[in-house]
């Protein structure tokens, strides 16, 4: 069983009533809107890399473009794509292979389909070309810590931008897992992402925040972030929550294989949802999209506001 994290800090929330989830407007590139807090959003990954710790990754372009049409006729609001794995201990990849994996995915699904398309990556160079290619925003898991370059090019492009919590690269990240207060440090830390991206000419209104579950992160800590997922309303930004198969959820039920893990990913969706998120990042779109639209149930009835089927729409 696993024990609770002694480095969580006061629970604050404890015993206090569900606050509601703001609203937000985020501005994608394209001129496009992304509408955050009536309901939550489902963000399907689509994996364009041989060595996917999740085990859905595509090498053959075709594939990862039907795996995402597959995603959106499940029910996905956004597609985030990647070309290089950054789970722990993964080896790093240099930029002109990761942008040859999903330059043609990415532009076939903006021709192919209405949603938004995420590029899951942290180097300016990939950014640029997945932005020609029509992605609407950026998901960089370093928090504008490896590139500097990256956020120019969301300026350029006033693309959209999620900040990823982490410490380290993805060879030594878990030996920066040591927290006194893992919450607020977090906070802290994604701060200063915020303010990197505003020294660069990015406002804040572009910008989404993800806590970054398992990065940096042993399972202790990744279940007190969950736990204190309403603290992240301090930074007044919309929240992504991305808990889809990690390993971090073996810590409660036990040595199982990602493919295993769709039922404690689950529990973890639906706690994002009753404690604020707004987008959360799955592997399992049609698994997921019932947990997503329970919980929403849910936490408008405990805010006192009334959910139907027709607000899912």
């Amino acid at each position: 069983m696993l024990s609770a994290c002694p480095e969580a800090g006061l629970n604050s929330s404890k015993d206090a009533p569900l606050i509601p989830r703001k609203a937000y407007d985020v501005p994608l590139a394209n001129e496009g809107v992304l509408r955050l807090g009536p309901r939550t959003l489902i963000m399907g990954v689509v994996n364009v890399t041989p060595d996917s710790f999740a085990g859905d990754g595509h090498t053959d372009p075709a594939q990862a473009i039907a795996k995402g049409l597959a995603l959106v006729d499940a029910g996905a609001d956004i597609l985030d794509v990647g070309g290089e794995s950054t789970r722990p201990g993964a080896t790093p990849l240099d930029a002109e292979t990761e942008g040859r994996r999903v330059e043609p995915v990415i532009e076939a699904l903006v021709n192919q389909t209405n949603v938004p398309i995420s590029v899951d990556t942290y180097k300016a160079g990939v950014a640029r070309a997945a932005l020609n290619c029509g992605a609407s925003l950026v998901n960089d898991v370093s928090g504008l810590r490896y590139d500097p370059d990256l956020a120019g090019e969301v300026v350029v492009r006033r693309a959209g931008l999620i900040l990823s919590h982490t410490r380290g690269r993805s060879s030594d990240m878990y030996s920066q897992a040591s927290y006194k207060t893992v919450a607020e440090e977090i906070i802290t830390e994604l701060e200063w992402s915020l303010e990197a991206a505003s020294d660069a000419g990015i406002t804040r209104e572009h910008v989404i925040v993800d806590p970054g579950l398992g990065f940096a992160k042993r399972a202790e800590h990744s279940m007190a972030v969950l736990g204190q997922l309403d603290r992240f309303r301090l930074l007044d930004r919309p929240i992504l929550v991305g808990p889809s198969r990690k390993s971090f959820l073996t810590a409660v039920l036990g040595d199982v294989p990602p493919c295993e893990r769709e039922w404690g990913t689950a529990g973890a969706v639906a706690a994002s949802v009753l404690l604020g998120a707004h987008v959360v990042r799955v592997h399992g779109v049609r698994e997921m999209i019932d947990v997503v639209r329970v919980a929403d149930s849910i936490r408008m009835h405990r805010e006192g506001v009334g959910f139907t089927a027709a607000d899912q729409s």
